[in-house]
């Protein structure tokens, strides 16, 4: 919504009433391109995603290969005699080794679990990127909010400066009113350069995470909160974020992978074996041949293998209870920011509603209550007032945004 307002000077004042539309966005038209869209293709496009699951990719070929069979073995061995008649002899053995069966069917639940484990971790890793991606989208809006703003600034400041300019020729002004209205405008025009600045730099950083591709972002009003926004109750919210959390599932994960491990190791002890064939020749045209079979046991290289794996046990349920005290803390913290800022949020909405600031300055304008020094001053302070909204706004759709990341696509 937009407000004008003329007063008896002709005096434009154009501002964007933001402070009279609610923080869900309900009365905005909606974007052609909007967050959810840029987050998606930031999820396709991301260069730090597209390397870290190509990492994924290699670690899971290498847990695979972890539980093949090892390579079998042939050889063959000539010997010649140094006294007449020995002759030649030859042997030809070919052999496999290999574990136990068990230990076969353990590791494979556990490269399973592992590679599990990673694409958990993924999900982790693309929900820190669009979180940030999105911050970067909610920082668009606010300065594209504050370039509107500006802009109705800049209008005042002109007509200001234009007005006070005649009058310093008829003699109804002063120069120290002039200067004031210079000064101001110096000001705003400062403020709408460093405003642009930002802008340009939020959207090379959100080109930045979408793999080098400009997103064409061009929203300046914020997209309605998600089921729930800040009405949800922080119990049904914690259960469902515990549920869904992709570092929570990721640690619970591994917790069952490092009890698997414990099963491995504690199989290691099993002997493993080796199957082949000998086939040995001797002068004169004698073969023998026989099957080869044979066991090791693992007496030295299983050792403090056990005491590893419980130990790594201990240690990814202690990760997981951490993660999720610190989960639990940090999503209260998020709840009670919210709620504050809605509530601030309320008040700064209810103080405009009350006070209809531009009306009730049009009129002490007119009547000569105040001077046009006191009427741009407390204009000013209007647009302070709403620029401020415009921030508090935003950091209020940051902490709803942080309160359902777990929602992110």
């Amino acid at each position: 919504m937009k407000i004008i307002v003329r007063h008896p000077f002709g005096i434009l004042v154009q501002c964007a009433a933001l402070a009279f539309m609610p923080a869900a966005g309900s009365h905005a038209q909606s974007p052609a391109i909007g967050v959810q869209d840029v987050l998606l293709s930031v999820g396709i496009n991301n260069k730090e995603l597209k390397m870290n699951d190509q990492q994924s990719l290699i670690l899971k070929s290498q847990y695979a290969a972890a539980n093949a069979l090892p390579d079998p073995q042939v050889s063959y061995t000539r010997q010649y005699g140094n006294r007449e008649g020995l002759g030649i002899n030859g042997e030809l053995v070919a052999s496999q080794s290999f574990d136990f069966p068990s230990l076969y069917a353990g590791r494979s639940r556990l490269a399973r679990s592992k590679s599990q484990s990673l694409d958990l971790w993924q999900a982790s890793l693309r929900r820190q990127i669009l979180l940030n991606a999105k911050d970067i989208c909610l920082d668009l809006i606010m300065l594209r909010k504050e370039r509107e703003l500006l802009a109705g600034r800049l209008t005042n400041a002109l007509e200001l400066e234009k007005l006070y300019a005649r009058r310093l020729e008829t003699g109804d002004a002063n120069r120290l009113e002039a200067n004031k209205i210079s000064l101001e405008l110096l000001n705003v025009e400062t403020l709408s350069r460093r405003n642009a600045l930002a802008i340009e730099a939020g959207e090379r950083e959100l080109e930045a995470l979408n793999g080098g591709i400009p997103p064409a972002f061009v929203a300046d009003s914020y997209e309605p909160l998600p089921d729930g926004g800040d009405t949800a109750s922080f119990e049904d919210l914690y259960a469902e974020v515990s549920g869904a959390d992709p570092e929570l599932r990721a640690l619970r994960n591994e917790q069952t992978a490092a009890g698997q491990a414990l099963s491995v190791s504690r199989a290691g002890w099993l002997p493993s074996m080796e199957l082949g064939y000998q086939l040995n020749t001797a002068a004169r045209g004698e073969r023998f041949s026989g099957f080869l079979v044979g066991l090791k046991f693992p007496v030295f290289s299983n050792r403090r293998k056990v005491q590893q794996a419980r130990t790594e046990t201990v240690y990814t349920r202690l990760r997981y209870d951490n993660a999720v005290l610190r989960t639990r803390s940090e999503l209260l913290q998020h709840y009670r920011t919210t709620l504050s800022l809605r509530e601030s949020m309320n008040r700064y909405e209810q103080l405009f509603d009350d006070q209809g600031n531009l009306p009730l300055l049009n009129k002490a304008l007119a009547s000569g209550n105040i001077t046009m020094i006191e009427y741009f001053v407390e204009i000013s302070t209007y647009y302070d007032s709403l620029q401020s909204y415009i921030r508090l706004e935003n950091d209020y759709q940051k902490s709803v945004s942080r309160l359902f990341q777990h929602r992110l696509p």
